[in-house]
């Protein structure tokens, strides 16, 4: 595995717990319609990862 998958890894571990504990943390607290702002921590969670992922991998494809 290159390293810029396993740095990718990495981050992707990292910023999907932070995401999950943002998500249930506002989960607990929250009461009634304020429980919707759950759902931003959550796709950030997903779509951060693979924008990160598209954009090495076209940058590297540009490069070679």
């Amino acid at each position: 595995m290159s390293l810029w998958k396993k740095l990718w890894l990495l981050f992707t571990v990292i910023w999907v717990v932070v995401a999950g504990l943002q998500a249930a943390t506002i989960l607990a607290v929250a009461e009634g319609v304020e429980r919707e702002k759950a759902v931003y921590p959550i796709v950030w969670g997903i779509a951060a990862p693979l924008a990160v992922y598209g954009v090495i991998w076209v940058w590297l494809r540009l490069t070679k």
